[in-house]
């Protein structure tokens, strides 16, 4: 029997002062989006700090759900939503990831890319990115096409309203691990 190649969108509220700030703005329950190529999110992607006690400098980065600015926001909230893709583009996304991993020292977060989106005006720039902009980029690059929006406009409300993803778990991050046994049952 064929494996299925399943991604996972991660959306989360940590608390922290730039993501109260999209909170209030949003009044959305999520301000942060990362994606994961597996259910125990030990590869786990995003835009976002680049050291956890310093929001200044940002960019492409590697997230740890136990450590890092996890660690530093013990009550953060989650959602946690699945895809099924094909072949070809599960592939094409290993290979985006790749590029990013390997070039990781060249982008910037694109913090004024978050006022795009207040004003429906993609900014782009090039290697800058802010979270919900570099999934769905990615996911874009890979041939999965989620929203009929620029990944510059697009925001974590999106990723929670959109239909093709299946939420798996909600709740505080730190008892994730604590499902992540029954889950991987499920989904393997």
């Amino acid at each position: 029997m064929k494996e299925k190649n399943i991604i996972y969108i991660l959306l989360t509220y940590s608390g922290s002062l730039l993501s109260k700030c999209i909170n209030i703005y949003t009044k959305e329950p999520y301000s942060h989006v990362s994606i994961a190529l597996d259910i125990d999110l030990n590869e786990l992607y995003s835009f976002g700090r680049l050291n956890p006690s310093n929001p200044i400098f940002a960019g492409f980065v590697k997230e740890d759900i136990f450590n890092g600015t996890y660690a530093r926001f013990p009550n953060t909230r989650c959602a946690l939503y699945s895809l099924e893709v094909n072949d070809i583009q599960y592939n094409k996304l290993k290979k985006e990831l790749q590029k990013f991993k390997l070039n990781k020292h060249r982008y910037g977060y694109n913090l004024l890319g978050l006022f795009g989106v207040i004003l429906n005006k993609p900014i782009e720039r090039e290697y800058n990115y802010f979270c919900s902009q570099f999934v769905s980029a990615i996911l874009n690059n890979s041939g999965i096409y989620l929203f009929n929006k620029p990944p510059a406009l697009v925001s974590p409300r999106d990723f929670r309203k959109c239909k093709e993803l299946e939420l798996i778990y909600e709740g505080r991050l730190k008892r994730y691990s604590y499902r992540q046994e029954y889950l991987s049952e499920v989904y393997q």
